[in-house]
């Protein structure tokens, strides 16, 4: 089943060939042969070189995105922020001291209003001074790193940045360092490669790495918020509980920091407007609540298909009531019924009349109206029709008038018409082999007694009959050959025709007759009557018909080739379309995505969608404006499986009402306890919920493909949308 798709693969880790730092090279010698020679000749020796990287500083080209945007205001308190790196092995350029080799030696620590005593309202004041000044400690309160190596010549002019965390709350917020590990990972992201086969594994694509650093805090909702990537060279001691951090707290280097708003707006989510509009049992265009039984089945039927009862005003004066169905109509619209040709020639024609009921259904009179309404308001489409019109009358009589163009091809035929045929049939008598020449070229006594001109034959040149022109009109091949006579003055017509079969222009009030079929908050399926459409197109064209033949010569016009047929569409009406403007509305039909032929915005809070096929699964999506870290909706994440195939959704987690707030630290600062000293511990209870053999420990891809605040989609199944009944022909 076809699903729209983003690829994206998570690596643990980039490990450098070497760390950054000093180190040692030891040579050792060793003689074959006679022991006892030159041993103390080739002494062990040794070289120390040191390998350096940026500690210091982070180039704005560094970062590649941060979430939540800087400045931003929303609702992030079930977001983790993080931080994303155009340089993957950055964080993974220096080893700290007693970590492992996948824990980086970054942290990116988020800070709440009166927490940080330099930036008490959290807006990313920073204190700013050299290499020197800060490695002194003359950059402000509290205890600078200890480098290891200390800072080297060129370093100690450089700017620094730093912020001053109270030792208490550096020791709630910082991650351990098998967090730091958990908390950091490579990704590589794109669109689905078509060309990968199942199992491949193809190596990385270096161009698409980026690090990416997670925070371990949720924000809260009560407004501003700092996010500081921060070093943690020189500050192993304080790592792991090893030794609390100094009175005076802890000073350190902030490489880069945004500040952003969370809030509580009050408001539903993506996710609540979704589920508003799912919990229709029978997302269908019509009447709710109709009954399963009636005493008259029939108008039941007709409120089934989408019909509805208005007041009527009958040709005599009197008012009745009766039904009218659109083209959005419920069910698969019922054909014509038998005495309606082929067009309709008056809105009268288009009225059924339902003996049983004793009622009329007006929605294919009223479809000519509509049409014949919308043609009479455009001045410039009426004078296209009767331009077109009378382009087309003069090409039969020609054509009807110079039977040798029948002889020619269709590209031929039209170029004859459309050039003067009475001058090319002069100046063929005029010519070298034409009658005038031979007739001179002859004796005359000969020409004298060659009697008199013959008579014209009235089948061939007398006085175009309607009846004959008419019939001219009927055929096809003839209609081809005046189709391209008259291209250019039939163009805009089709033009035009084709917007109204689109249904551009009909007023919403036809489409959807009454409110009660599309309340707030509500997504319905339809098909789509072509049958309402024929008509409304006939009425269009009705304006100014003088005679039969001017009828017959519209058929010229609803041959608009090339444009697939409406079968079905989707109407929404809800405030999640004004709130995401950009969400992803996807339809499928029979396991395929199909794009719109048409859309329809009506507003900021309703859509119609129209498609060529049956709609019989749809999506709604929330904007996939990055891939985030946090917790769903419900204050969980989506269980995603780590064997093939790798991200297949397996369900909550947690599966219970429990929700995430067992593996927060203690203290209320909404900070994961990552690492295994909680019961139950966040990786444990992951590992044990994945259906994976011999599993123990999650590494940090896998635990953040488990963290991934995937975008929310909504699937609606119409109950069912049952095929239309095919139509031949075209408008």
């Amino acid at each position: 089943m076809a699903e729209p798709g983003h690829r994206t693969r998570f690596f643990d880790h980039r490990l450098p060939p070497l760390y950054s730092g000093r180190h040692t090279v030891t040579v050792n010698h060793t003689v074959s042969g006679d022991s006892r020679v030159g041993q103390d000749l080739l002494p062990d020796l040794e070289q120390v070189f040191a390998v350096r990287q940026p500690r210091l500083q982070l180039l704005p080209e560094d970062v590649a995105a941060c979430y939540p945007p800087p400045g931003a205001e929303g609702e992030y308190a079930v977001v983790l922020p993080h931080i994303t790196l155009t340089r993957p092995g950055f964080p993974w350029f220096h080893l700290l001291r007693g970590a492992h080799a996948g824990s980086p030696w970054l942290a990116l620590l988020v800070f709440r209003p009166g927490e940080l005593p330099e930036d008490m309202q959290a807006v990313g004041q920073v204190t700013v001074s050299t290499a020197a000044q800060f490695v002194a400690g003359q950059a402000g309160d509290g205890r600078p790193p200890t480098f290891d190596p200390p800072l080297y010549d060129d370093e100690r002019e450089l700017t620094v940045t730093s912020i001053l965390v109270p030792g208490p709350l550096f020791t709630a917020l910082c991650p351990t360092t098998y967090e730091l590990g958990m908390l950091a990972h490579i990704r590589e992201g794109g669109p689905p490669d078509a060309t990968r086969r199942a199992g491949e594994d193809p190596p990385p694509d270096e161009e698409d790495l980026k690090a990416v650093l997670v925070s371990g805090r949720f924000p809260d909702t009560g407004g501003l918020h700092v996010a500081h990537l921060v070093s943690l060279d020189g500050f192993e001691d304080y790592l792991d509980g090893k030794t609390p951090p100094p009175a005076e707290g802890l000073r350190l280097v902030s490489l880069h920091s945004w500040a952003f708003t969370s809030i509580d707006d009050g408001k539903l989510g993506f996710a609540e407007f979704a589920q508003q509009l799912a919990a229709d049992p029978e997302p269908v265009l019509r009447h709710p609540g109709l009954p399963t039984t009636s005493e008259v089945p029939l108008a039941l039927d007709l409120l089934k298909q989408g019909g509805t009862m208005l007041p009527q005003s009958l040709e005599s004066g009197e008012s009745t009531v009766g039904f009218y169905r659109g083209p959005l109509t419920a069910a698969p619209a019922h054909r014509l019924p038998q005495g309606l040709g082929e067009r309709l020639d008056s809105a009268g024609e288009g009225l059924v009349y339902v003996e049983e009921l004793g009622a009329y259904d007006t929605g294919y009179a009223v479809a000519f109206s509509v049409g014949r309404g919308l043609a009479l308001a455009d001045a410039e489409f009426r004078s296209a029709l009767l331009a077109f019109r009378k382009a087309a009358r003069q090409a039969t009589r020609r054509l009807l008038t110079f039977p040798e163009l029948g002889a020619l091809s269709e590209r031929e035929a039209a170029a004859g018409i459309n050039t003067r045929v009475a001058r090319r049939a002069f100046d063929r008598l005029l010519g070298e082999n034409g009658p005038l020449a031979a007739a001179l070229a002859r004796p005359g006594a000969e020409v004298k007694a060659g009697g008199r001109r013959p008579a014209v034959s009235a089948a061939s040149h007398g006085p175009l009959s309607a009846g004959r022109l008419r019939t001219a009109v009927a055929d096809a091949s003839t209609r081809s050959v005046l189709s391209a006579a008259v291209q250019s003055q039939l163009e805009p017509v089709r033009t035009w025709l084709t917007r109204l079969a689109r249904l551009e222009m009909v007023p919403f009030g036809h489409l959807v007759p009454d409110e009660q079929m599309l309340p707030p908050e509500s997504l319905r399926f339809f098909h789509v009557d072509t049958g309402w459409i024929h008509a409304a197109v006939d009425g269009a064209l009705s304006v100014g018909v003088g005679h039969a033949l001017d009828a017959d010569l519209n058929d010229l016009a609803r041959e608009i080739r090339g444009i697939p047929q409406l079968a079905s569409g989707v109407v929404i009406r809800s405030e999640l379309l004004a709130n995401w403007p950009d969400a992803i509305l996807v339809a499928f039909a029979q396991g395929s995505e199909i794009a719109p032929i048409q859309q329809h915005d009506l507003g900021d809070d309703l859509r119609v969608l129209l498609y060529a096929g049956v709609v019989d699964r749809f999506a709604v999506c929330e904007p996939a404006q990055g891939l985030h870290f946090g917790l769903s909706y419900n204050n969980t994440t989506e269980l995603r499986s780590i064997v093939a195939p790798v991200g297949q959704p397996l369900g909550d987690f947690p599966d219970d009402d429990s929700g995430y707030k067992q593996f927060l630290r203690p203290g209320e600062h909404d900070v994961l306890d990552i690492e295994n000293r909680l019961v139950p511990a966040l990786v444990s209870a992951l590992s044990r919920a994945l259906p994976a053999e011999d599993l123990e420990d999650l590494s940090s891809a896998q635990f953040a493909l488990q963290m991934v605040k995937a975008p929310l989609a909504q699937e609606f199944v119409p109950n069912p949308l049952s095929s239309p009944e095919s139509t031949e022909g075209t408008l």
